[in-house]
């Protein structure tokens, strides 16, 4: 494995909105839907979705630092999401939908934190930001109807009124960062 390889943990609400984004992210190497954060072992997406188990919604993201930093991934993060709602992302409300970042290294925690304290001064968000900031414990990978669940599933309705917005967003503001296709 390269040795440049970082991995983080972003929960922005539904896993399947944030896994679409990053995978479209230059340097993004892999994006994997999965729960963190909460009780129970091995958590099951109805137990999750039922707010049983204190698990967020969440997605891996495998990426490399020389090639996309850890500033410009939380800039598309908060961007992409409502981090001022808590355990809300539009019509979706409970803990599994929480807005939170995992980290699993120390600049991870530095640049996550500060990134929060700058947009809050500067009063990007009408709201303070309420995104949780915790060291990675323990990541549980989604069942796989999950994984892909934009890219094969673009003509269900949830996808077009939630997720394309998003994808549209960083189609337009972030073009510079994205993959060639």
């Amino acid at each position: 494995m390269n040795e440049n390889i970082e991995k983080i943990i972003f929960a922005a609400g539904c896993f399947w909105c944030t896994e679409a984004v990053f995978q479209r992210i230059k340097g993004v190497e892999k994006v994997v839907p999965g729960y963190t954060g909460g009780a129970i072992k091995n958590p099951a997406y109805r137990e999750v979705c039922q707010g049983r188990t204190g698990h967020a919604e969440g997605v891996e993201v495998t990426y490399n630092p020389l090639v996309v930093s850890i500033e410009e991934l939380l800039e598309i993060y908060f961007a992409t999401h409502d981090p001022t709602t808590l355990n809300q992302q539009g019509n979706d409300k409970g803990t599994q939908y929480r807005s939170a970042i995992f980290y699993t290294t120390e600049t991870q925690k530095q640049a996550s934190e500060k990134m929060i304290t700058l947009l809050d001064k500067e009063n990007v968000f009408e709201n303070d930001i309420v995104t949780e900031v915790k060291e990675l414990d323990v990541f549980y990978i989604a069942e796989v109807d999950h994984h892909e669940y934009y890219n094969n599933n673009k003509s269900h309705p949830y996808c077009q009124f939630i997720i394309d917005p998003k994808v549209n967003k960083i189609n337009k503001y972030y073009s510079d960062k994205l993959k060639q296709t």
